[in-house]
């Protein structure tokens, strides 16, 4: 997972980038985990996570790395 200080390097452009990355594995697992193909199940709640500190980084700091 994503500590702030890795977050605090990255522009927003590149943020943006991880958050739409994020997004799209989160709703790749939550397919596979139905078909019962995911070995790690703790990995959508660490994703979910990133995603919420992503957000909370850009929100907190709107002219962070521009």
């Amino acid at each position: 997972f994503m500590k702030m200080n890795e977050l605090r390097q990255k522009s927003r452009e590149e943020l943006g980038v991880l958050l739409t990355q994020r997004h799209q594995r989160i709703a790749e697992l939550r397919f596979l985990l139905k078909q019962k193909k995911v070995k790690n199940i703790k990995e959508p709640a660490a994703l979910r996570k990133d995603v919420a500190r992503i957000l909370t980084f850009l929100r907190k700091n709107p002219t962070a790395n521009t």
